[in-house]
C-alpha cells in the first residue's frame, strides 16, 4: 500500500473500492499493462470486507489461474435446510453432494489474497482514502475526488459496495431506501478443526452450508446461517429492513444470541467462544437497487454498487459475481483503450458481456425470489403448519397421524386452507 499526494499523480484507471469487485479489475488491467490505482477508504485491504461466509468458485478461477492459492477453508459437501418453528425444534432437509463448487472462507483473507495479486500484477493500492465525488472534465468522469485532493484518470471504476457514497454525490443513484437491502449479522464462533469436524460430522476440508427459516428471523423475512470454516462457525441472521424496522423488538444482534443459544444447536455450538461480531448491509431488491446504467463517460458501475447479488430464497451469492464483474470491466476498458474512447458507448461491451454472463442469468431466473421473501408467509406461517404436521405425525400420544390428516390438522389449526397451501407451495417452487 502507497502513501502519496494525489495531485501528483496521473493513472490510466481509478477504482473506488478495494474489494472483490475492485481488486478483480485491478488484476486484469494492471496485468494488462495499464496503469491502474486502487482507493480505499479503510486503513488496510479487507479491513471493511464482510460477508456470510461462503464463496462460489467457478467465476474465481477464471479470473486467477493460480486459484488453488486462494486461502479456502473448506469446500461445502453438505448441504441442510431446516425450519425452525421454535428454538427447541427443528424440521430439516440434508443433501450431501459428490462435487464442490463453493468454499468458507474468511473474506477479509481472501479480499488480502486478491489484493497482493492485484499489486504483484503492477497495480498501485492506496488505503485510507475517502472518495467523496468524481472528478469531471467536459461533463466527462476524469478521475477521483477525495477532499481537496483529485486523482486523474482516464476511466473511472466505481466498485465502492452497498453504501454507494460516491455514486449519491455524483447524483447518479439516490440514496438507499430499507426496501432495498436486508442487514446482516454475523458472529465468528471460534473453536479447533478436530472440534468442527466432531460436532458437525464433517471429513478434513469438508465443510457444511447450514439455512434456517422461520424462529430463527423471530418470523421475519429472511433467513439465518451456519457456514464451517476450518477451526470455527459463522452463524448470522440476515433480515429484510424495512420488515425488521417494523416486527423486530429486540435489536437484530440479538437474533443471532438467540440462534446460538437455541437448544436446537447445543450440541453443535458447544465449547465454541465469540472471536468476532460484525454487521452489513445487503442489497435485496437488486433491480430496483440497480441503477438505471451501469456505465457513462469515463465510468464504470460493479459489484454490489450496480446490485449484483443473487438472494435464491436458500442461499446468497456475491463475492463471486462482484469479482466477475470488475473482470468484465477490465476487458471492456481494453477494448474501449484500443479504440482510444473512453466514452460511454466505448465502454457499452462491458454491460453488453454481462448481461450475456452467468452473473445477470442468474439474477434474472431468480427475478420473483424477493417477492416470496417479502410475503413472510416462509417465515410465519409455512413454519408453524410444518410443526403442527411433524407434531401428529411423531407426537402423538395416541398413535401418528396419517400424513395427509396431519396436514389438515395443521391447516385447520392454523386458519389456513389446504388449497391456498398448495396454490402458495406451487408458485413458490416456481419461484425458486
Amino acid at each position: 500500500m502507497e502513501e502519496m499526494n494525489l495531485l501528483d499523480q496521473k493513472f490510466d484507471v481509478a477504482i473506488v473500492g478495494a474489494g472483490p469487485a475492485g481488486l478483480a479489475a485491478a488484476y486484469y488491467l494492471a496485468k494488462k499493462g495499464f496503469k491502474t490505482a486502487v482507493l480505499e477508504r479503510g486503513r488496510e485491504i479487507g479491513s471493511k470486507s464482510i460477508y456470510g461466509g461462503r464463496i462460489y468458485s467457478a467465476p474465481l478461477k477464471e479470473i486467477y489461474p493460480n486459484f488453488n492459492s486462494m486461502p479456502v477453508h473448506r469446500w461445502v459437501k453438505k448441504e441442510r435446510i431446516s425450519i425452525m418453528p421454535d428454538y427447541e425444534s427443528m424440521i430439516s432437509i440434508d443433501y450431501q453432494g459428490k462435487e464442490a463448487i463453493s468454499f468458507t472462507a474468511y473474506l477479509t483473507e481472501v479480499v488480502k489474497w486478491m489484493g497482493i495479486q492485484a499489486e504483484t500484477a503492477g497495480a498501485t493500492l492506496i488505503t485510507d482514502v475517502p472518495v467523496t465525488n468524481f472528478y469531471k472534465e467536459s461533463n466527462k468522469v476524469a478521475g477521483v475526488v477525495s477532499g481537496e485532493d483529485v486523482l486523474r484518470s482516464d476511466v473511472v471504476v466505481d466498485a465502492e459496495g452497498v453504501n454507494r457514497l460516491v455514486l449519491e454525490a455524483s447524483g447518479i443513484v439516490k440514496p438507499l431506501k430499507p426496501e432495498h437491502v436486508a442487514l446482516g449479522v454475523k458472529e465468528v464462533l471460534k473453536g479447533d478443526s478436530k472440534q468442527i469436524e466432531d460436532a458437525f460430522g464433517l471429513s478434513q476440508n469438508e465443510g457444511l452450508a447450514w439455512v434456517f427459516l422461520g424462529a430463527a428471523t423471530a418470523n421475519t423475512p429472511g433467513g439465518a446461517f451456519l457456514y464451517t470454516n476450518r477451526d470455527s462457525v459463522s452463524l448470522g441472521v440476515v433480515v429484510l429492513l424495512d420488515k425488521a424496522i417494523a416486527n423486530v423488538k429486540d435489536h437484530v444482534s440479538q437474533l443471532v444470541e438467540s440462534l446460538r443459544t437455541a437448544p436446537a444447536l447445543k450440541n453443535y455450538l458447544q465449547n465454541l467462544r465469540i472471536s468476532e461480531y460484525s454487521a452489513h448491509l445487503i442489497p435485496e431488491d437488486v433491480w430496483s437497487l440497480r441503477p438505471q446504467r451501469l456505465v457513462y463517460d469515463g465510468l464504470m458501475i460493479t459489484g454490489d454498487a450496480a446490485g449484483l447479488l443473487l438472494n435464491a430464497g436458500y442461499t446468497y451469492r456475491g463475492v463471486d459475481f462482484a469479482a466477475y464483474s470488475g473482470y468484465l470491466a477490465g476487458k471492456a476498458i481494453e477494448s474501449a483503450h484500443a479504440k482510444g474512447d473512453y466514452s460511454a458507448s466505448a465502454l457499452s461491451s462491458y454491460e453488453e458481456m454481462l448481461e450475456d454472463s452467468i452473473v445477470i442469468k442468474e439474477l434474472k431466473r431468480f427475478r420473483k425470489v424477493h417477492e416470496v421473501m417479502k410475503s413472510g408467509l416462509l417465515f410465519e406461517k409455512y413454519p408453524k403448519i410444518m410443526s403442527g404436521v411433524m407434531k401428529r405425525m411423531f407426537e402423538n400420544p395416541d398413535g401418528p397421524s396419517k400424513a395427509w390428516d396431519a396436514i389438515n390438522e395443521a391447516c385447520k389449526e392454523n386458519q389456513y386452507s389446504m388449497l391456498k397451501l398448495l396454490i402458495d407451495g406451487y408458485r413458490m417452487v416456481r419461484s425458486l
